[in-house]
């Protein structure tokens, strides 16, 4: 794992997310909720809130390991704080939620807050503090490095169906890991990319459909993910795959 900063704070403590400013409509459409400068991911085991720093003053990398419906969850929360989203994909369809969620612009085109991109190098817009970005790679199982977060204020997400031997690098080099549940073979090679104890990897495979691990930089959290009925409405009910 990266040695960069924990990216996931408890009750507002630890690391600690900027804040930004998005339309009263966006904030009604999605309803984010979570405490001061972190994105609400869901709740700890004692019920706790879990918020994660996504959009910060450095280049960062996550990967998210599992289903569609999380890394869409996060491309929704990422674009109510005010981001540019930015969704490199080879199935666009399965995207066309979020791109509907951003709504309109003044001339009735959709909103150049959420662009889909095909999977091939392009210029991306410069991220400031008051418009972070965040870059969605939805490359397969073995994602190459079209996107490498190199800026300030940019993040780029990895979304991997599923672990891969070649993927190490992605995963290893990751500031941020999300982990849904795993057969127990994935489990396995999650283990020995992080180095995991058997108790861990093995919890891999026991998580329901709406429960994640986040993984960091001394990090372990098992957290159930929480959906506001405004995302349910946009994403349907919370599922480990698509």
């Amino acid at each position: 794992m990266s040695s960069s900063s924990r990216l996931l704070d408890t009750r507002g403590r630890g690391a600690v997310a900027p804040e930004f400013l998005v339309s009263p409509n966006m904030l009604d459409l999605v309803s984010p909720s979570g405490d001061r400068g972190g994105m609400m991911l869901g709740q700890g085991t004692k019920g706790e809130p879990l918020s994660v720093s996504v959009l910060r003053p450095t280049p960062t990398r996550m990967v998210v390991v599992g289903g569609l419906y999380l890394a869409r969850q996060i491309a929704l929360r990422a674009m109510a704080t005010g981001a540019w989203i930015i969704i490199a994909t080879g199935r666009p369809q399965a995207w066309q939620p979020v791109v509907r969620a951003a709504g309109q612009g003044p001339d009735g085109r959709p909103s150049q807050l959420v662009q889909l991109r095909r999977l091939s190098p392009a210029d991306l817009p410069r991220p400031t503090e008051d418009m972070p970005l965040l870059v969605i790679h939805d490359g397969g199982h073995v994602p190459q490095e079209l996107f490498p977060p190199r800026a300030p204020w940019q993040t780029t997400m990895y979304v991997l169906p599923y672990l891969h031997p070649q993927a190490s690098s992605t995963a290893n080099n990751a500031d941020l890991v999300l982990l849904q549940r795993l057969p127990m073979g994935q489990a396995q090679l999650a283990g020995q990319m992080w180095r995991l104890r058997p108790q861990m990897f093995q919890q891999l495979t026991q998580l329901k459909d709406d429960q994640v691990i986040a993984m960091g930089q001394d990090m372990w959290a098992h957290l159930r993910l929480y959906t506001t009925p405004a995302e349910q409405q946009i994403l349907g009910a919370v599922r480990r795959g698509d």
